[in-house]
């Protein structure tokens, strides 16, 4: 056996080489990203505890009501008092600029498709603004007809071209344990007759009381008490990576992550110190997701949560 063979089969060096290799490869995932240990890290890819960024919005914005994705550092806003569009810009934390596209009223949801914004009021009327980049903004409304008085969650669904519209009250004599979701064809423009996705209230109980959820619960004599739960969407959005719906009930505080079939993967009760009232979400191409808070007594914000991954 030659020098070189025995010292690559000297158990000592051996161990001292496999040590040093280790070391290497150890310091080289520091970059990857990845899930840190602790209660408030989750599948979804966000610690919701612990926004990378938070915005306290100027007093034009003070109702937010909806946000839109843009591109990478503007989305669009609205707030549900007057009809003005707001572009603000995420990189400077300021309004670029606003445009007046219809009266006051009560304005819930904002959507872009392309260079097509779509704003929902809550008693179903949609209004299109077909070029938001155009110097002479113009704006287009339907009827949606959509069996709720009182709707809030608006998103794009690009694979189908539709709209996805969230009622937050109950749809009236439907069954009080369902909730759904509609869709708004952009060909036909018009309200699909079926709900395109369906929620069980009791399965999403069942999912809270398993995993130990922090809620407040319902007495019933002579019952269990179970978690109290009313789905009330105040907001809806697509996830661009996942392509899973994420949902906030507002009302309640209650964070969702759902498949498009409606089958619940995800929940979580936020912290109203942080959520004082969600009513907007959108996300980036890159998986960051923003939520907006109504301000209410306090400011208005916008959190920034950045996606990692597993």
């Amino acid at each position: 056996m030659n020098s070189f063979s025995k010292l690559v089969f000297n158990p000592v060096i051996f161990i001292a080489l496999l040590s040093i290799i280790g070391c290497k490869f150890k310091n080289n995932n520091d970059n990857i990203p990845t899930f840190k240990s602790g209660r408030n890290y989750n599948p979804i890819g966000y610690d919701l505890s612990n926004p990378d960024k938070i915005d306290v919005l100027p007093g034009i914005l003070h109702e937010i009501s909806g946000i839109t994705e843009i591109d990478n550092s503007t989305i669009a806003c609205i707030q549900d008092e007057n009809g003005i569009l707001v572009i603000y810009d995420l990189s400077k934390n300021n309004i670029r600029e606003y445009f007046t596209f219809h009266g006051n009223g009560d304005y819930e949801g904002i959507a872009r498709a392309g260079n097509k914004i779509f704003v929902l009021r809550s008693d179903g009327i949609l209004y299109e603004i077909p070029d938001y980049k155009s110097a002479g903004l113009t704006s287009i409304s339907y009827k949606s007809e959509i069996p709720a008085k009182d709707n809030e969650g608006l998103c794009y669904y690009k694979k189908n071209n539709m709209l996805l519209i969230g009622p937050k009250s109950n749809i009236e004599g439907k069954n009080i344990n369902k909730r759904v979701i509609y869709g708004f064809s952009l060909e036909t423009k018009r309200l699909l007759d079926n709900p395109v996705i369906k929620f069980d209230l009791e399965a999403i109980k069942k999912y809270a009381t398993e995993n130990k959820l922090d809620l407040p619960v319902t007495s019933k004599k002579k019952e269990k008490s179970e978690p109290k739960i009313e789905l009330r969407t105040s907001a809806i959005g697509i996830h661009p990576v996942t392509n899973k719906l994420f949902l906030i009930s507002g009302v309640e505080q209650i964070f969702f992550v759902f498949d498009l079939d409606g089958n619940l993967e995800y929940m979580e009760r936020l912290d109203p110190k942080l959520f004082n009232q969600p009513e907007g979400i959108t996300f980036l191409n890159n998986g960051d997701m923003l939520i907006s808070n109504e301000g209410g007594p306090g400011n208005a914000t916008l959190l920034r949560f950045n996606y990692k991954l597993k």
